[in-house]
This record gives C-alpha cells, sequence and structure tokens, in this order.
C-alpha cells in the first residue's frame, strides 16, 4: 500500500461522476422538452428517440473527456498537465453540483406539465400528436380475374375501414375521401398531406371462387417506409373476422391505446354466413353509390339484397341496420316509385331490431336516429340517438353529419356548420360534405361563404350534381343575374336539365323550357315529390305559354298522380304533395278546391317550424295564392318566408322583381308595399315586370 488513491476516488476527485449526472440529466430534460415541442411543428415521436440515442451514444465520449480533462481560470487544459495542488477540480465539482440541481429541476417540471396540463388546453399540440396515429386506407386493387367481384374488392376495403373507425385513438379517413385515388399511387406524401394523415394502407384483393387473398401494407407516408404488412389466404368459408385482425395489428403498429369495449368490437365478427356475408357486401356496394349521388335507384337495388342477406343469417344486426338507413332514405326522397309511407315504417321495425340485435352497434343507433329524424320528424329523439352513435364511435362521420342536418332544421345554423366541419375533418375530401356546407350558408344567405364551398364541392368532384345546381341557385339569389346562374347549370343530367328550366321560366322563355324539360326522361327517379311530376310541370309552363288547351290534359293527369301519391307519403312529403295537388286544381281552373288543399299543408305544424322546408313551403304556397288573384293570403305568407332565417335554400328577395309566379299580384298594394321594403335587392338589370302583367 503506497497511499496511491483507488480508482473510484479518483472519479470523485476528477468530477467524473457529476459529469455523467449531468450529462444523462441534460439529455432527459432535453427530451422531454423535443417531446412536447415537435408535434407543435408537426415532427414525429421517432426524432425525439433518436436524440436520446444519439445521447447515449454519446454518453462514454464524454465520460473520457471528464476523465481526461478539467476546467481551470486559465481554460481546458488535460489532467496530466495540472499539479495536484493547483487542481481546482472541488470547486468545480460544486458548480457542478448546481448545475445538476438546475438540469434536474427543469426536466421534473417539463415531466409534471407533459402529465398534469390538460390536453384541451394545448389544442395545437394534440392535433399534431393526433396526426402521428392517423391513417387512411386507399382504395383496394381488385387483382381477381372476374372484374364483377369489384363490389367484394370494396367490401374488404369499407369493412376494415369501419372496424379502424372503432378505435378513438385514431384519426380514420373516411372512404368518401379516398375513393378517387388509386389502389398503389406513387406520390404518397403529397396524399398524404391533403388527407392530413400520417400513414396510408395500401391493399390488393384477389378472389377466384372458393379461395381470397388479402394484401395490406401499412406505410409510413414521410419515409415511404413499411411500418407493417401481411398477406391473408382466406376461403370464403374462414374469411369472417379478418377485418378485425388487420384492425388489431394496425392498432398495435400505431401505438393507438384499446379500451376493453374496442377490443370487444374488434374481434367481432357481423356474421359467420357466406352467403349472408356476400349478399351485404354486394348491397352495400350499391348502397354507397345511392348515398353519394341521392340516386334512388341503387337505393332500390340496395334493399333486396340486404334482405336476402337477413333471410340467410336472421341475427346479422349490421344487414338490419344498414337496411334501415337505406329505407329510410329512400323514403326521406320521395321513394323512386315505392310506397314510401310503408318503407318508413319499415325502416323503423328493421332500426329496433338491430338494436335488439346489438345494443352497442353504432349503425343501429344511426339507423333509429334517421328514423326518428326522417321517418317521424322527432329531431331531439334523433339527436339522442346520433349522440349515443358518437358515444361508441366519437368522430364516425354519418353521425358527426346526421348531427348537422338536424340542427340545421332546427335553425342551428352554426352548430350545423361545426358539425360538418368536425365531420369534413374525418373526410376531408368528401364533395358532399362540402356542399352541405355551402347549402347551409345558403340557407342563412351566407352567399360569399355558400360560393366557397360549392367551389371546394367542385374542385374535389366537378360531377357533384348537388352542387353545381344549389352554386347556381347561389348565383342568382345573390346577383339576380339569371344568365349567370344557366351558365353555372350546365350539363345533361336531369336535375341540372331541370335547373334550367326553371331559370328559362324566370326569363319567360317559356317555350324553350318546355322543350328542354321534354327532354328528361319521365321516370320516379328523375321527378320528386318536393318538385311535381312531369306532367304538372309540363302544364305550368304551358299554361304560361298561354297554351290551355295542352295544359288542361296535363294538369288532369297530374292531378290523378299526386291524388295516388296522397296514400303514399307521409310527414314533409305529404306536405308537397297537397301543394301538387292545389296547383293542378288551380290550373283547372278550380280555385276554392285549390285553396283548400294549399291550407292542408299548414295543419303539419311541425313541418312549417322547419328551418329548412318551412320558409320554401311559404314561398311555394304564396305562389298558389297568387295564381288565385288572392294578395290579401300572398302576401302574408311571402313576408313570412323571407323573413325567415333558412330562406335561402330556396328563394331571396331578389327573386320579387324576377319571378313571373308574381305577376298576377305584382300591381297589388300590398306586392308593391314589399317590394319597397326589400328595395334594396332589386337588380340593377332587372325590369319592374311591367310588361308582364
Amino acid at each position: 500500500m503506497n497511499g496511491k488513491p483507488s480508482f473510484f476516488a479518483e472519479l470523485q476527485r476528477r468530477n467524473v461522476l457529476r459529469a455523467g449526472v449531468l450529462y444523462a440529466g441534460v439529455v432527459w430534460a432535453l427530451a422531454q422538452g423535443l417531446a412536447q415541442l415537435l408535434p407543435l411543428f408537426g415532427a414525429f415521436d421517432w426524432m425525439a428517440r433518436w436524440f436520446v440515442i444519439a445521447g447515449i451514444i454519446g454518453f462514454p465520449f464524454w465520460i473520457a473527456f471528464a476523465w481526461f480533462y478539467e476546467f481551470t481560470p486559465q481554460g481546458l487544459k488535460r489532467e496530466s498537465e495540472i499539479d495536484p495542488t493547483d487542481s481546482v477540480a472541488r470547486s468545480t465539482g460544486r458548480k457542478l453540483d448546481f448545475w445538476i440541481i438546475g438540469v434536474l429541476t427543469v426536466a421534473v417540471v417539463l415531466l409534471l406539465t407533459d402529465r398534469l396540463v390538460p390536453h384541451k388546453d394545448a389544442p395545437k399540440a394534440i392535433a399534431a400528436s393526433a396526426f402521428v396515429k392517423s391513417i387512411a386506407v386507399l382504395p383496394f386493387e381488385n387483382l381477381s380475374a372476374d372484374k364483377d367481384n369489384a363490389y367484394f374488392v370494396a367490401g374488404m376495403q369499407d369493412l376494415i375501414l369501419t372496424k379502424l373507425a372503432d378505435i378513438g385513438d385514431l384519426k380514420v379517413i373516411s372512404r368518401t375521401s379516398t375513393e378517387k385515388y388509386q389502389s398503389h399511387p406513387d406520390n404518397l406524401k403529397d396524399i398524404a398531406q391533403q388527407l392530413g394523415v400520417a400513414t396510408i394502407l395500401e391493399g390488393s384483393v384477389q378472389k377466384a371462387g372458393n379461395q381470397v387473398l388479402i394484401n395490406v401494407q401499412l406505410i409510413n407516408t414521410q419515409t415511404d417506409a413499411h411500418i407493417w404488412a401481411q398477406a391473408y389466404p382466406r376461403t370464403l368459408d374462414n374469411i369472417f373476422g379478418v377485418e378485425g385482425e388487420v384492425a388489431e395489428k394496425i392498432a398495435a403498429a400505431l401505438k393507438a391505446k384499446l379500451s376493453a369495449a374496442e377490443t370487444a368490437r374488434l374481434a367481432a365478427v357481423p356474421t359467420e354466413n357466406k352467403a349472408a356475408y356476400d349478399l351485404f357486401l354486394r348491397a352495400e356496394f350499391q348502397a354507397n353509390r345511392g348515398t353519394t349521388d341521392y340516386d334512388t335507384a341503387s337505393w332500390k337495388m340496395a334493399i333486396p339484397l340486404y334482405r336476402q342477406a337477413i333471410t340467410n343469417d336472421p341475427d346479422f344486426a349490421l344487414a338490419w341496420a344498414r337496411l334501415s338507413y337505406t329505407e329510410s332514405e329512400l323514403a326521406w326522397f320521395g321513394g323512386g316509385g315505392l310506397n314510401a309511407k310503408q318503407l318508413t315504417q319499415q325502416a323503423r321495425t328493421d332500426a329496433e331490431r338491430a338494436l335488439a340485435l346489438a345494443p352497442d352497434l353504432a349503425a343501429a343507433q344511426l339507423a333509429i336516429g334517421y328514423s326518428d329524424y326522417y321517418g317521424r320528424g322527432d329531431y331531439a329523439a334523433a339527436l339522442k340517438a346520433f349522440a349515443a352513435a358518437l358515444a361508441q364511435r366519437p368522430n364516425d362521420v354519418d353521425a358527426l353529419a346526421a348531427r348537422g342536418f338536424v340542427q340545421r332544421r332546427q335553425g342551428h345554423f352554426d352548430d350545423a356548420i361545426a358539425s360538418f366541419q368536425q365531420a369534413l375533418a374525418h373526410d376531408p375530401r368528401n364533395s358532399g360534405l362540402a356542399n352541405e356546407l355551402g347549402e347551409t350558408n345558403l340557407e342563412t344567405s351566407r352567399f360569399a361563404d355558400a360560393e366557397t364551398w360549392f367551389q371546394r364541392a367542385l374542385a374535389l368532384d366537378p360531377d357533384n350534381l348537388s352542387a353545381r345546381n344549389f352554386n347556381a341557385n347561389n348565383i342568382l339569389f345573390r346577383t339576380g343575374d339569371v344568365a349567370l346562374a344557366l351558365a353555372a347549370a350546365q350539363g345533361d343530367a336531369p336535375i341540372l336539365k331541370q335547373q334550367r328550366v326553371i331559370l328559362l321560366t324566370y326569363q319567360r322563355k317559356y317555350r324553350e323550357a318546355l322543350t328542354l324539360l321534354d327532354s328528361v326522361p319521365d321516370t320516379p327517379d328523375n321527378f320528386s315529390i318536393t318538385n311535381g311530376s312531369k306532367a304538372l310541370q309540363m302544364a305550368k309552363l304551358y299554361r304560361l305559354a298561354s297554351d290551355m288547351a295542352r295544359a288542361q290534359p296535363l294538369f288532369e293527369q297530374a292531378l290523378a298522380q299526386a291524388n295516388q301519391q296522397l296514400e303514399m307519403q307521409q310527414n314533409i312529403n305529404l306536405a308537397f304533395v297537397w301543394q301538387n295537388i292545389a296547383s293542378a286544381e288551380l290550373g283547372l281552373g278550380h280555385i276554392a278546391t285549390g285553396l283548400t288543399a294549399a291550407a292542408k299543408v299548414y295543419e303539419n305544424h311541425t313541418w312549417i317550424t322547419d328551418s329548412t322546408y318551412g320558409p320554401q313551403l311559404m314561398e311555394t304556397g304564396a305562389v298558389l295564392c297568387a295564381e288565385a288573384h288572392r294578395a290579401d293570403l300572398a302576401v302574408p305568407l311571402l313576408a313570412q318566408a323571407l323573413a325567415s332565417p333558412g330562406v335561402g335554400f330556396n328563394y331571396s328577395p331578389v327573386m320579387l322583381w324576377i319571378d313571373p309566379a308574381w305577376d298576377p299580384i305584382r300591381t297589388d298594394p300590398r306586392f308593391q308595399a314589399l317590394l319597397q321594403q326589400y328595395a334594396h335587392a332589386q337588380p340593377a338589370h332587372a325590369s319592374s315586370g311591367a310588361a308582364h302583367e
């Protein structure tokens, strides 16, 4: 023993241990800070992880540095160059102690801030953090030799998407925003930016006879790296539940937290009946087509397919729910020639069956909600059901949009806009949702905002006929420029032709309007209860053209058709049927009978107070009274309609100078007073209508 200090004592003297603690504290504090700051700039968790790894790699180099070097008043010197009697290691150690305490304090504060500060106080950080756990499912590629298997491929994508939507910790983009992309595009990073996601799921399906091969791959869109990929060879006899397996693997890959209820829903299999499964996928293919374009023909094709699926598996709750939803939609849009009253009643029965089979199924709650909304006009019950659906699936686009529809009808327009925008966040390229935002702004006469949304809808989908139609109305109601509105409503689709017929009527080009209307096929899918039959529309145009010889038989035909509809319609559609009856009766010269029929519209108080259809019913009722030369009845109804918050959906004050419907009462002092009240809305290029009085 020669008194030489031990290795441990030398480590202490040279402050190596303190340096190590300080280094670890600095790395920990910086990692805490990065973990909280990086999401604010759209960066990812892996950046913080790589920082920690780099810190670990640098640790031995730092320890070596602390062993060989010492900070002195003269600067940095090698330990071997310093006389032990001149060493300031002890005073340096005290300084290091202070630094260690300071760094650890900062690290603890950052840790507590991250754990204890409520997330609602940092919305940007939350949004960025949620971005990491976000996914879009692109259309699966159909590798089957039989291209008629497209319904099966689309169905597998939808089922996986539905399961992913059950995971509350994931941001999942809806199908309508991804359906126009290719299956394996080259520009994944651009698509991810458009959809606001960090990952994309690509897939392919090959079906041959009883054999099915499903390939899926999860891709990090920032690096193009494959996070996870797997092949699922199956037969049609054991394919059930594969969508839940895929969703569970994705959740694990994205480190999404699953509740016990979510885990159970992922494992749940909607049916184990092969025939029911196939029929359900076929039905979904048609129903989705119908919902995209409000196509009653597609809904009518879907309904028997759902029923066949249920026949094969009476306990198929999802099929019952989707059947009910489709029946409610078809009934709401007039039934497409089917008995809407029976469809509404059947939709309720089917929704209740779905809910009895699966009380926690979001689709069943959605079906109940639409039955309350479309079928019963019970808005409070509908909102309760939609809230129940959102409790099961908080980001369900259909439930969010449904809530917006009801809020809009209640006159809660700002709430409706918020609901539609929330839905759009999870379905950012959904042209239909953009159109609904346009319609809601149009309803409240926010013409500039409406134009923005209609243009967005058309940019996303130039074939969105509803957006094209309402965009033309927005132009007309804002400017009164019929020619400009006509230019915006070009196209061969029946809905666009009928829009141009109305616009040509405003220009009093009745013969041109008749020729165009005659070119539209006379089918229930083309002529809705809301606008009246083709016979009724033709008859009114002939009357305006002073051709009563051709108008009268058409009015008789229209009256017979409308009377048949009385037994087939209910709720709001029944109100429109009574208006069609009144219009036909008045066209035939039956003034008293026509006005009695018009009064029937207002017996149902629910629809008159509806903020969307109420103003429309009042305005069209005023038209009927004006036709009967009853300004005493027409003007109060028209004034009430124009003063209603939702009038912009169907009308605006500028129309007082343009619409020939007011020509029979245009010189009446009461109507002239209304013109004076809205003088600010008179278009500069409009005539007073004197030439047509």
